[in-house]
Order: C-alpha cells, then sequence, then structure tokens
C-alpha cells in the first residue's frame, strides 16, 4: 500500500482514500484469524484440558464466549494500528483533510464485524477437531465460502429474482454495504446473526462429546 509500486499504492494513486486497506483486509483475515482461532479449542482436545475444562463452574456459553472474545479482541488490536493510516492519508490530502471520513468510518466498522464473523467461524472449525491444521485449514475453507463463495455460486447458478437473496447470505454483500458509510441495521442485524449461528454450532459441537 505504501511502498511497492503497484494499483493499490497510496502515493501512487492520486486520491485520499484507504480503498486499498479495505480491500485487502477481508483477504488477509482470511488466513490471520483462523491462525489466531486454530487452538482455541483444539489444542484443549489435544492436550486433554478439555475434560478439566467442562467440569469447571462454568457453563458452555461462559467458555464459548471467553474463547470468541480473546480471539476478536486479539483481532482488533490487530486492526487499531492501522489508524496511523487513516491519519497519514488525512495529512497528506489536499488540501488537509479533504478524506471521505465518513465512508472510512463505516469500512472499520464493517471491518470489526467482519473479523467477529471469521473468529466466530474459526472457533467453530477449531471445535471440530484436535489437529491445529485442519482447524486452520476448515477455518479458511469456511470463511472464504461465507465471504465470497455466494456471490460466486450466484454468478453461475441461474436464479432470477432469488439470485439477489442468494448473494444476501454471503459476507462481502453486507461488508460492501457498510463501506459506504451508510451503517444498515440489516447489515448489523445479519453480522450478529451469523455470529451467534456459528457461536450455537460450536456450543452442539461441544455437547456432543458427552453424548
Amino acid at each position: 500500500m505504501w511502498v511497492f509500486p503497484i494499483d493499490m499504492n497510496i502515493l501512487n494513486g492520486g486520491y485520499a482514500n484507504l480503498d486499498a486497506l479495505f480491500l485487502l483486509g477481508p483477504w488477509v483475515f482470511l488466513f490471520l484469524v483462523p491462525a489466531i482461532t486454530m487452538r482455541l479449542f483444539a489444542e484443549e482436545f489435544r492436550t486433554g484440558t478439555i475434560e478439566m475444562l467442562m467440569t469447571k463452574p462454568l457453563g458452555d456459553w461462559q467458555i464459548i464466549s471467553a474463547k470468541f472474545l480473546a480471539g476478536w479482541i486479539l483481532t482488533l488490536m490487530a486492526i487499531a494500528p492501522t489508524a496511523i493510516y487513516y491519519y497519514s492519508v488525512y495529512q497528506l490530502g489536499s488540501p488537509v483533510g479533504n478524506i471521505d471520513s465518513g465512508s472510512i468510518m463505516g469500512s472499520y466498522i464493517g471491518l470489526v464485524f467482519l473479523a467477529a464473523a471469521y473468529v466466530a467461524i474459526g472457533l467453530f472449525a477449531s471445535s471440530t477437531t484436535s489437529n491445529q491444521i485442519v482447524s486452520f485449514i476448515l477455518a479458511v475453507f469456511l470463511c472464504f465460502a461465507m465471504f465470497i463463495g455466494f456471490d460466486s455460486l450466484s454468478g453461475f447458478l441461474p436464479m432470477g429474482a432469488a439470485e439477489q437473496l442468494f448473494i444476501n447470505l454471503g459476507i462481502n454483500e453486507h461488508y460492501v454495504s457498510m463501506s459506504r458509510g451508510v451503517i444498515d441495521t440489516r447489515d448489523l442485524l445479519y453480522y450478529v446473526s451469523l455470529v451467534f449461528v456459528f457461536l450455537l454450532f460450536t456450543k452442539t459441537r461441544l455437547e456432543s462429546r458427552k453424548w
């Protein structure tokens, strides 16, 4: 974004924006977040500490929520330093401050919620296996499928009027919508629902060990 002379280079772009950051962000997180979440449950299963954890005076939701928040907060810590990019572009604008701050704030909010969705998916993937590598690969696949899979399938399958509804099932449609700077309750509800569904899958997976 700043060093290599590519199309996304901010200094060579001629416009004061951070489009490159928010275009690359979901793809970087596609590998970063699964790397963060792959051990959350898989390591517990591998070492056998899951049995000790489950006997603590804690409910399944408390354990799952704690691990989810740990992964999400760590991901947010990776986002925080990019505020330097915003300040730099803000100062480099002509005149100073000639930047669409509303759109950038919307994009940041979209990236925060996208991170939450990826963490929930990664947590579920980690709960399905005791192998960290398998957990990582499964999380990457599921995140990719949820992010761009529905958009891709809609281009191959003739769906007619149902095409837009099918596209709305994917993360990308809602991420792009929030990147415009408009925080729609439908987008927020989608992310919250997606996180809840995958956390529910995780809970069901943990409960299946007791069957």
